[in-house]
């Protein structure tokens, strides 16, 4: 079955040049892999980029138009009308004769591309949000002919070569006799039209290379992986045409004590034994700049978890915040000084617990196992 090309860019069949140019390049800033790394985006660039070249070639829209696919056994689809006249035509559109359908020229004025730049930052500024300075290499307008090409800025004229078609066509022999081909005219590139005084600082590409400065504003609450949109600071395009887009994706570096999971932030600490059983505060610094301080409950057991909510990270363009969760671990000291042993041995003879086998049952200590073989194989 003949593929829609059509609809693979959202056009419909009176589209012209530009809006099939237009279709893709709205498509492309989507599905680019330099915007999106996925392997669906990847299949999908590679389908919508085979649809603007087929339907940008008038020969191969000819053979869509009438139901063939161009890029399937010939072009001769379903609706080619078996060897009758449909078959016909598309010998029609590729011999003498006719001559074949004209290739119109391309337009020297051509949108720019995206450009992505990768920068790095630290929780406390993502917490924050933070106007990083980067500096980004693309192509700009070239100042000395303003887009133009031309030394003098002057007009281009009509190609001599091509009559301004921006393709010549040559006939060669093959088994099937003589074959009008169609190719890019070498003296205007496809244009259809010359500068004939190219300017010296371009060379009549209408732009250059430079290096600017810009200032991202990154937000409160990003996190790594995001990309940042920064409309029209992309590559300007060919003939001085108009700039792409720049994305800035964001890299989050790793902190000395939180761990983000999400807008949670997570934290452990590490409790004497003495602590954990009496209760006590710990004071942290936040990513604020500010501290923060955690109550740990008498008798909190090792393992546990104690939440402040609204103390972990913004989210991302609201006046929400996560949580912090704190993570208990119980220490229990391996040197003990003789004062302190003699303290412990007090604590121990006037306490009425002692140590004894779990008699649970079965099923909660084959749980409690079952736990203890998971943590020793990670």
């Amino acid at each position: 079955m003949a593929r829609d090309y059509y609809g693979i860019l959202g056009v419909d069949r009176e589209a012209t040049e530009q809006d099939i140019k237009k279709a893709y390049r709205r498509l492309a800033r989507k599905y680019h892999p330099d915007v999106n790394p996925s392997e669906e985006a990847a299949e999908k660039f590679a389908e919508i980029s085979l649809a603007q070249e087929v339907l940008l070639d008038p020969q191969k829209r000819s053979i869509v138009d009438r139901g063939g696919d161009p890029m399937e056994q010939g072009g001769m689809g379903p609706g080619a009308g078996g060897f009758g006249g449909g078959l016909g035509d598309i010998f029609e559109a590729f011999f003498g004769g006719g001559g074949g359908a004209a290739r119109e020229p391309r337009s020297r004025v051509q949108q720019g591309n995206d450009a992505l730049l990768r920068t790095t930052i630290s929780l406390e500024e993502a917490y924050t949000g933070v106007k990083k300075h980067v500096t980004v290499d693309t192509a700009v307008l070239c100042e000395k002919c303003q887009g133009t090409g031309s030394e003098s800025k002057a007009a281009p004229v009509t190609c001599d070569y091509c009559d301004g078609a921006g393709a010549v066509q040559e006939v060669q022999q093959s088994f099937l006799g003589n074959v009008m081909m169609s190719r890019e005219c070498p003296k205007c590139r496809g244009y259809g039209e010359i500068i004939t005084d190219p300017c010296r600082q371009c060379a009549g590409d209408g732009r250059v290379r430079a290096t600017r400065d810009l200032t991202v504003n990154i937000p409160a609450g990003i996190a790594t992986g995001m990309r940042i949109r920064m409309a029209g600071q992309g590559e300007v395009g060919h003939g001085g045409g108009p700039a792409g887009d720049l994305y800035v994706e964001v890299t989050t570096e790793p902190h000395p004590y939180f761990v983000r999971d999400g807008s949670d932030l997570l934290l452990r600490l590490n409790v004497p034994m003495y602590d954990a059983a009496l209760g006590t505060e710990i004071t942290v610094e936040n990513l604020a700049g500010g501290e923060t301080t955690i109550e740990i409950p008498a008798g909190t057991q090792p393992g546990e978890t104690v939440r402040l909510e609204g103390e972990g990270m913004p989210l991302i363009r609201t006046d929400r915040f996560g949580d912090l969760i704190a993570h208990v671990q119980v220490t229990v000291p391996t040197e003990l000084s003789n004062q302190e042993r003699a303290a412990l041995e007090d604590l121990r003879d006037g306490c009425p617990d002692s140590t004894e086998v779990h008699t649970e049952g079965g099923a909660a200590n084959e749980g409690f196992f079952s736990r203890m073989r998971d943590r020793f194989r990670r």
